[in-house]
């Protein structure tokens, strides 16, 4: 974090390609359009950009109000899904020139390039652009390959071949990729691919997550990658099983058998609330029972295990298990609170599809609906090699 003395200087210097300023928050894409360019570093400084918002082109105070609100505005840009992969900032009212100045610290990612909105926008010099092909192909070299989290490594032995391209093509592309750039690309599918972290151009193959995703066969690779679904006739292990489904196919398949299969077990009940009037009780609110599955799915460990995530329904409550203990910053005094993501670009696949929200606000969503629908709330259990989420049935 700058003081104040530094952030002054750099008020000062209008050529820097570290600083952006803006006289307000009016226009909030262009805000995100400096956000994403910091965090991809073209230049190759490995120092946080800033934004000031609040300032005038000349660096003088604009004499905004920089309030809770404002700032909080701000904040959502980093769980908003709009910028991927999420970039890692900070946002902080300071006194500046005798002025109250939003101040947003944007440091370079470790995983170029970052999108926002379909775009890769980069710092040339004290402007903004949109990056060339050569531009991206530059962001994607400074990735150590050894670095990578898993679902962005190569999948050894995988070709194109392997791949469904159709839905890649019509579904998931198009919601990543601005119209506009579509339309004039130029470029190869395996360069196309690299862009958005499917297809690893250095070990010639595509990504365990384009495996995972668009993948014709994803368990000749992740023997891991399945939804084992079982409900049970009392509230143990060794009760009589009613059903059993092992949910595979990859991500795009299994998403659409997920929201196929829970509408199916959640049981309603319709009691009199006065009068002629009735209304509906279902043991669970279906909302919260969806959105626990689709974390499971997207945060679990894929690496070096064969386990699945495990849906186990019995009378009194569903237990969700996913193979992987908490991630990163997250911990059990934080989780609901922290966001980090184990496997980035399968959650990028999610939100673009769909099928996350927002990310960071999945646990305050189950927890609202629970208690709207009487249920008790969640209770969370976690373990180095698993977490496991357990929904009680309502009262």
């Amino acid at each position: 974090m700058r003081t104040d003395e530094e952030l002054e200087r750099l008020l000062g210097d209008i050529e820097s390609d570290l600083v952006e300023r803006k006289a307000s928050a009016a226009h909030l894409d262009r805000i995100c359009e400096a956000i994403c360019a910091f965090a991809n570093d073209l230049p190759g400084h490995r120092t946080d950009g800033v934004v000031f918002v609040g300032i005038s082109d000349d660096g003088s105070p604009n004499e905004v109000q920089i309030d809770d609100r404002l700032l909080l505005n701000l904040a959502a840009i980093r769980t908003d899904g709009n910028i991927q992969p999420t970039p890692s900032m900070s946002v902080q009212k300071r006194r500046l020139r005798g002025a109250d100045v939003a101040v947003i610290e944007v440091s370079p990612a470790d995983a170029p390039p970052v999108h926002y909105r379909g775009r890769v926008y980069i710092r040339v010099g004290p402007r903004r652009a949109v990056a060339t092909p050569q531009d991206e192909r530059v962001l994607r070299e400074r990735t150590v390959a050894g670095t990578r989290p898993f679902d962005q490594r190569g999948c050894a032995g995988a070709s194109l071949d392997d791949l469904l391209l159709e839905p890649y093509r019509t579904l998931y592309l198009p919601q990543v990729v601005a119209k506009e750039i579509l339309e004039a690309n130029n470029r190869t599918l395996e360069d196309q691919m690299a862009s958005l972290r499917l297809f690893d151009l250095r070990h010639g193959c595509p990504t365990h997550a384009a495996i995972l995703a668009f993948g014709r066969d994803p368990l000749q690779f992740i023997p891991g990658a399945l939804i084992q679904f079982v409900r049970f006739e009392g509230t143990t292990l060794s009760d009589p099983v009613l059903d059993s489904k092992e949910i595979g196919g990859n991500l795009l398949t299994q998403l659409q058998q997920v929201d196929l299969r829970l509408p199916v077990e959640i049981r309603t009940a319709r009691r009199p609330v006065g009068g002629l009037r009735h209304r509906d009780f279902p043991d669970y609110p279906l909302a919260a029972i969806r959105e626990t599955v689709l974390n499971a799915i997207m945060h679990r460990n894929y690496e070096g295990t064969s386990s699945k995530v495990q849906i186990n329904w019995f009378e009194d409550r569903v237990e969700v298990q996913n193979p992987g203990g908490l991630y990163g910053h997250v911990t059990e005094q934080n989780f609901d609170r922290v966001s980090d993501c184990r496997n980035s670009v399968i959650a990028e696949i999610m939100k673009a599809l769909g099928y996350v929200e927002r990310f960071g606000t999945g646990i305050s969503r189950v927890r609202r609906t629970l208690e709207e629908n009487g249920n008790p709330p969640p209770e969370f259990h976690f373990e180095r090699e698993f977490t496991r989420v357990t929904v009680r049935s309502a009262r």
